[in-house]
């Protein structure tokens, strides 16, 4: 693709107001979240997704998350029922997303949602976001801001690193509090697990007051995509990555949690929620060590440990093919 000029958007009345400009035009601005750095369009622009598509190397195939600046505006792309309005009020805004029926006439253009009849929405819970939306006044598809299949942005730094010549702007706004990206809830027919994220599953289940389902608990359960964040091989740091390792070898690069020595450790006091904050932080500082080949210990798989077991089971998985390492 032929590089652009990326601009930086200070978080502030002006910058809000360039930037959602910027997006008017159809032009692709990063942005940050509670949870990642979001790459954002005009969600009704086909012309402005297509070129998401093109900067990331995402797969068409692949659907996105449609944000919003309040639970009117998603009322106005998507059907609630009972039970995906309570997890709204419960966890909105926040890092739960919902993949809900499309609502006919929505205007959102079709490769948001990669020919599906849903759409998956929320209500990012960061001021600067909500500063963004407000000003652009719609709907904004944002996946993370990044080459896909690469480490996810937690800083305006990452984005720039990465994203520098392939988008048209980036809106600063520090760095990302919570680290992972949102949880994915398809609330229909019944509240299904599509993805863990920066909501634990345990207090969605409370919510709801009964178990999550899982996609394999379900019949019509397929290898396509029903939601954003599903492909099998993600996230990914250039070097090998090698899970619930309490040993290192001599030659690999240890990722450590809990009281291990290790040149990184996500949180020597075993504190889920400080790990969750710095693992993708911590995959990039790997790649700038040039480890090739990288150890990780041990971390308990409930809380938002599933979630960080999930991000660095798909850094992980076998890489599609003639693939290599990460560009």
């Amino acid at each position: 693709m032929t590089p652009v000029t990326t601009r930086t958007f200070a978080a502030d009345p002006a910058g809000l107001e360039a930037a959602a400009e910027a997006l008017r035009d159809g032009g692709l601005v990063a942005f940050p979240t509670e949870t990642v750095y979001g790459l954002g369009v005009d969600a009704r622009n086909s012309d402005a997704v297509a070129r998401l598509y093109q900067a990331k190397g995402r797969p068409s195939f692949n659907p996105l998350i449609v944000h919003v600046a309040s639970f009117e505006a998603a009322e106005a792309l998507v059907e609630f029922d009972a039970t995906s309005r309570d997890l709204a009020q419960a966890f909105w805004p926040g890092a739960l997303t919902l993949v809900l029926p499309l609502k006919e006439g929505a205007g959102i253009s079709p490769l948001v949602t990669a020919g599906l009849a849903t759409l998956a929405v929320r209500m990012p819970d960061h001021a600067v976001a909500q500063g963004l939306l407000a000003a652009f006044d719609g709907p904004v598809a944002a996946p993370s801001a990044n080459p896909s299949g690469q480490v996810s942005p937690t800083t305006f730094a990452h984005v720039k690193n990465q994203m520098t010549g392939r988008i048209d702007g980036i809106l600063d706004g520090g760095v990302c509090g919570v680290g992972l990206e949102s949880t994915i809830v398809a609330a229909r027919p019944v509240p299904t697990l599509l993805r863990a994220g920066g909501v634990p599953a345990e207090a969605i289940e409370a919510a709801l007051g009964g178990a999550l389902a899982t996609p394999s608990d379900r019949v019509d359960d397929t290898a396509a995509p029903t939601s954003p964040g599903q492909l099998s091989s993600h996230y990914a740091p250039k070097g090998q990555v090698r899970l619930n390792v309490d040993h290192p070898a001599p030659d690999e690069t240890l990722l450590g949690f809990g009281p291990v020595e290790a040149p990184l450790n996500l949180s020597p006091s075993g504190d889920l929620v400080e790990a969750a904050a710095a693992l993708f932080d911590a995959l990039h500082r790997l790649n700038e060590m040039g480890a090739e080949k990288i150890a990780v210990s041990p971390i308990p798989a409930h809380g938002l440990g599933r979630a960080i077991n999930d991000r660095l089971q798909r850094a992980a998985a076998p890489r599609p093919e003639g693939s290599g390492a990460p560009a």
